[in-house]
């Protein structure tokens, strides 16, 4: 190791520990071992700290982000938007330096990781966008975009088991651009990971189709890890993963052990750690003279490789005009003109379908009209119906099963590595609307990286279908109870159960233009009618009167396929001299964010609120006096006598507006929109 190389490393290694002990709080161990394979592969990277979001940037991904710390100091030193003080207010509130990486905090943090496993699985999904969009666009003599995608990950990330989802299908895929760092440092929370996690790692990641490298001094040997680098970045044809073998905590006195993963360091111990480094033991958050030029000096070399690709991208818009221009677009955020032109629409003369259907016939119509849609499904495409006509499987070319530009992803039986996969695609820019398939219960598998895009502002598409006991046969296992009332008390998210086909159509136009949050599309097995007062218009609102009666005397509020089904209640009603209108809800979300005004048009004062969904009631009482629901699991048959069994039928749902009805004459009645905290809003 070259003194500079020495001398930035433990730089790196002091600013970290320094940061976790002003907080008194954090993890100082893993900062400790990864510094020098951190400082080796940083100076490989090419980025821009000026320009962060350019798009052929390498990208870096802290699967295991408790080791944040390390993190913020590089992006200290290589003078993002972060500084010495930002380090000082380490996880204290409002900083830029959070207890694990979150995207929207900090400039050079491309996802936010945290619940393991996730972080890699997303590094999956930016080296498949890369792959796409590189196949889509370069041109012999013109490779716009030629970026590697790398990674860190403990043991934490390799035990989970999205790690393995993810990592398969990253081997199938011979995903060459994609560069992984195993930190075996043998420690997790409960200690030596021999009490848990004795397995063959190189072995195993080898049978996924990886190629892997083996470096056994990564506390020092910065000359190895280096070369290991410049070895897996020619390695074609399959990802690589790098063994780095680290003593976690290396330095301290309690290196090797647990008790340096997720606690500050003793007063003592950060005094002869520096001593050992040749700084002051009494200052703190040293950055010598030396570090720092060299660290400017990378950038400035940086600097001029962007300066190149813009050059060539220049080039490359002069040359080839019309892929330049969608390029561009795509690079400024815009999605093609009138693209909205291509949805259907629908009246009541329509035949009735499955909102699967009318999904897949969106799908059909957006497909060859924007180019950045990308899609897949959990080994459920032919249940999902998520594959557009003359679509291409993203695969690798050597399989004949299709090539790199196509844009159908085959997940396999995936669905939270799917989800998290999602997530990558998403933050590796150029525009792309991307959408994966499940049934409407197995998005449940999927829930922490679900999660996740709606903490960090994830655009993607969720394609959910079976979403109810509609699903029939195949009983309670798959038939989704609960799942909605989950997905709709995650904050940020946007969960759409449409009723027919234009509430479908808004429902993709939502979730394309939905870039700071992810969409839950919710669809039917079974036909349902198209509406005669739905409107795409209307649908966009998130909830509005399908059914109209003038002075009701009670209103059915209901989603998907239960709108239909309340409508022909109403009907039954009207024969006996009661007037009850339908309020079609497509989304919580959308629907929260319109003008109280609006709202309360749709569920005013003074009428009877009874809501009908054919699952959990939990969270209609926000809307609704009354609730009718599934407070139970399902059971198997086919739909029409499950329907049947639980009374969701028109006289099912008559007797119960009868009996609201009945329990609120004479009383004094205020919609559930009104509650003390609305001035708050």
């Amino acid at each position: 190791m070259s003194a500079i190389d020495k001398l930035s490393v433990s730089t790196i290694r002091g600013l970290s520990v320094d940061a976790v002990n002003a907080a008194q709080s954090g993890h100082p161990g893993a900062p400790l071992g990864l510094a020098p394979a951190a400082h080796a592969l940083f100076r490989k990277m090419k980025f821009n700290p000026q320009d962060p979001k350019w798009i052929n940037r390498d990208r870096f991904v802290l699967s295991n982000g408790h080791a944040c710390a390390l993190l913020y100091s590089l992006l200290v030193l290589y003078k993002y938007d972060l500084t010495v003080d930002d380090l000082k207010q380490f996880r204290q509130l409002n900083s830029k330096t959070p207890g694990h990486p979150e995207r929207l905090d900090t400039q050079g943090v491309e996802v936010t990781t945290g619940p393991l496993g996730q972080g890699i699985s997303n590094a999956v999904g930016i080296a498949i966008a890369q792959k796409q969009f590189a196949a889509t666009y370069n041109k012999p003599d013109f490779p716009i975009s030629d970026s590697k995608i790398y990674s860190f990950v403990g043991d934490g990330c390799l035990m989970e088991g999205i790690s393995s989802e993810t990592s398969s299908l990253a081997g199938h895929l011979q995903l060459d651009n994609l560069i992984a760092f195993w930190d075996d440092n043998r420690i997790s929370i409960d200690g030596d990971t021999a009490c848990a996690f004795t397995e063959n790692v190189p072995e195993r990641y080898k049978a996924y189709g990886w190629k892997v490298l083996e470096v056994h001094d990564a506390n020092t040997n910065i000359e190895a890890i280096s070369d290991a680098i410049d070895e897996a970045k020619k390695i074609k044809g399959a990802p690589v993963l790098i063994r780095l073998v680290t003593t976690i905590g290396y330095g301290s006195e309690l290196a090797g052990t647990g008790k340096v993963h997720g606690a500050p360091l003793a007063a003592d111990d950060i005094k002869q750690l520096k001593k050992s480094w040749g700084f002051d033991a009494e200052e703190q958050f040293f950055i010598p003279d030396e570090v720092a030029n060299y660290f400017a000096e990378k950038v400035e070399e940086n600097k001029k490789e962007q300066q190149a690709w813009e050059k060539l991208f220049s080039e490359y818009k002069a040359k080839y005009p019309k892929e330049g221009a969608e390029v561009q677009r795509r690079l400024d955020g815009k999605l093609p003109d009138g693209w909205k032109k291509a949805l259907p629409t629908y009246t009541s003369k329509d035949k009735p379908a499955a909102t699967r259907k009318l999904s897949e016939t969106v799908l059909n119509a957006l497909y060859p009209v924007i180019p950045e849609l990308i899609g897949g499904s959990a080994d459920l495409t032919g249940s999902n119906l998520t594959r557009a006509a003359n679509s291409v499987d993203f695969q690798p070319p050597s399989t004949d099963l299709g090539n790199y530009s196509g844009r159908y992803i085959r997940y396999g039986v995936r669905e939270h590595g799917m989800a998290a996969i999602m997530n990558g695609i998403d933050v590796f820019g150029a525009n792309y609307r991307n959408y994966g398939g499940t049934f409407l219960n197995f998005v449940s598998y999927a829930a922490g990286a679900v999660r996740l895009a709606a903490l960090s502002h994830q655009g993607v598409i969720f394609v959910a279908t079976h979403d109810s006991i509609g699903l029939g046969e195949d009983g309670p296992t798959h038939q989704p109870i609960e799942t909605l009332a989950h997905l709709r008390a995650i904050p940020n998210m946007s969960v759409w159960r449409p009723a027919d086909g234009n509430e479908v159509s808004a429902a993709y136009i939502s979730a394309i233009e939905g870039l700071d949050r992810p969409t839950v599309i919710a669809l039917t097995r079974q036909g349902v009618p198209q509406l005669e007062h739905s409107s795409i218009e209307k649908a966009l609102k998130g909830a509005y009167t399908v059914w109209p009666q003038e002075k009701s005397d009670i209103i059915i509020i209901s989603s998907g396929s239960e709108v239909s089904i309340s409508i022909d209640a109403a009907k039954e009603l009207e024969k006996k001299g009661v007037k009850a209108s339908v309020v079609s809800v497509t989304d919580f979300y959308t629907f929260d964010k319109q003008p109280i005004e609006y709202r309360l048009e749709v569920l005013p004062d003074g009428v009877p609120i009874l809501s009908v969904e054919v699952l959990s009631t939990f969270g209609w009482s926000k809307y609704s006096h009354e609730q009718f629901g599934l407070n139970r699991f399902g059971a198997s048959g086919k739909a029409g006598d499950l329907y049947k069994f639980f009374e969701f039928t028109p006289e099912g749902i008559a007797k119960r507006a009868e009996q609201t009805i009945k329990f609120y004459k004479g009383k004094t009645i205020y919609s559930p929109l009104h509650t003390a905290f609305e001035e708050l809003k």
